[in-house]
């Protein structure tokens, strides 16, 4: 039986993966680190959680340009200064990750049924219906199958409504906020168009500013748990104004104007966000 070497602490002429020339840490080609060693498990365990959430000194570096310098992060990345910082969509990973975390520690009643909502009546049909009406128009437009889910789902106790919103909202919702990032940049490209920046630009300005609204929320939940004064108040202010701040930053513009297009953009993103809930909640009611 063939052996192989064990893996040591000194560098080589060549690389172990790809095979060309080094003469530094690593390899110009594939990246590849030249000095290999048999790793620890502190480091299997440090590249396991860095694969899924920044580790990485310049983590600190990032946040604090991130929370206390709007727009900042998506300048510097657009001009170029990019090794510096964490990579746009690990920091949106971070903080989304973080928050809902933090949401489903601090027990937020999502999808929370009043019970007097929840009476287990059936729900109205085709034939109870008065002819000639909107609602009958809008119930023979749902099929026959999804009047039965809802129907079933409205016959549960109230209890377990909620916790199957409440199950629905953190396995979906994460997701479909990841989804509408993309719609968040095309609102921009709509918002900014004739301003020649490009798509890309947009979705780089979508993942900063939702990781700063990610880590406000945190902090938010956070303060108020723990009762901290005003402290809650303050961040939410911050929250609020950081968005225009951060578009003068990189997209320029009169604040006349930038008002105008911060509010279309919080408009729609507000409704795409509860559109996103309700898609989440609907799957769990057909489910």
């Amino acid at each position: 039986m063939t052996t192989h070497p064990a893996p040591h602490d000194e560098e080589t002429a060549n690389c172990h993966n790809c095979g060309a020339a080094v003469s530094y840490h690593y390899c110009a080609l594939c990246g590849q680190e030249t000095t290999l060693h048999v790793p620890s498990a502190s480091e299997f365990i440090h590249e396991f959680v860095g694969h899924y959430i920044a580790l990485e000194g310049k983590l600190w570096t990032t946040v604090r340009k991130l929370l206390l310098r709007p727009g900042f992060l998506s300048a510097e990345y657009i001009a170029g200064r990019r090794v510096r910082y964490v990579q746009p969509l690990r920091v949106y990973l971070t903080f989304s990750i973080l928050f809902f975390f933090v949401l489903k520690l601090a027990g937020t009643p999502v999808g929370k049924v009043d019970e007097q909502a929840a009476t287990g009546e059936p729900m109205v049909t085709i034939q109870q219906a008065d002819p000639g009406t909107p609602e009958l128009m809008i119930l023979r437009a749902v099929p026959a199958p999804l009047q039965q889910k809802l129907k079933a789902f409205n016959a549960r106790p109230a209890a377990e409504q909620s916790k199957l919103l409440g199950a629905a909202f953190f396995a979906y919702v994460p997701y479909a906020m990841f989804i509408l990032m993309p719609l968040f940049a095309a609102y921009l490209k709509l918002l900014y168009a004739g301003s020649g920046r490009r798509y890309g630009e947009h979705l780089l300005f979508a993942l900063h500013t939702n990781a700063f609204a990610f880590a406000m929320f945190s902090l938010i939940l956070l303060a108020s748990f723990l009762n901290v004064g005003l402290l809650d108040f303050a961040l939410a202010v911050w929250l609020i104004v950081y968005l225009p701040l951060a578009m003068r930053r990189v997209y320029g513009g009169s604040r006349a104007k930038t008002f105008v297009r911060w509010a279309v953009l919080a408009l729609l993103h507000l409704l795409s966000i509860l559109a996103g809930i309700f898609a989440s909640y609907a799957i769990a009611v057909m489910a």
